[in-house]
């Protein structure tokens, strides 16, 4: 099973680290899937041997987006990135923040989009490598929640 607590990862890790294993932390709502998410967890997952996904709470989503969000509750969002050859783990967390999950397993790498600026990387100075990637084609959960709701089903 790819889903583990925090806890669990933190043993996890610590066996991989002993091992000489990279370990690349990226995070995010994942609501909807879409190319942009899987182009960055390629590239995260290129950066070392294993990645872990920190996944917001169905709880923590409300709390940043608004109360029309998640779209897709968190088992199932989960169960998507399970189903993602890269992913090699993934946490849930409850806080607006993965910085408690950073903290307590302290990844070699720290993947985020560019639209995160340097100074705005929740656990940047946790672990030894932060890396920006570009957005992919301008894809955004909120601007394909925008566009859907702009169409209009007609019978």
């Amino acid at each position: 099973m790819k889903t583990k607590s925090t806890s669990e990862l933190r043993k996890i890790v610590a066996a991989l680290k002993r091992k000489n294993k990279r370990i690349v932390f990226t995070n995010g709502c994942f609501d909807i899937l879409h190319a942009g998410h899987v182009r960055l967890i390629k590239k995260a997952k290129s950066l070392g041997d294993v990645l872990i996904v920190g996944l917001n709470s169905d709880a923590s989503i409300r709390r940043i987006k608004g109360g029309g969000r998640p779209v897709i509750p968190e088992r199932e969002r989960a169960e998507v990135l399970v189903g993602l050859s890269d992913v090699d783990y993934i946490t849930v967390f409850n806080e607006d923040t993965p910085y408690s999950v950073i903290k307590a397993l302290k990844p070699d790498v720290l993947v985020k989009g560019s639209d995160w600026s340097g100074r705005e990387i929740v656990g940047r100075g946790i672990v030894g490598r932060v890396v920006r990637f570009p957005l992919a084609g301008g894809w955004s959960t909120s601007g394909i929640i925008k566009k859907c709701k702009k169409i209009r089903i007609t019978g």
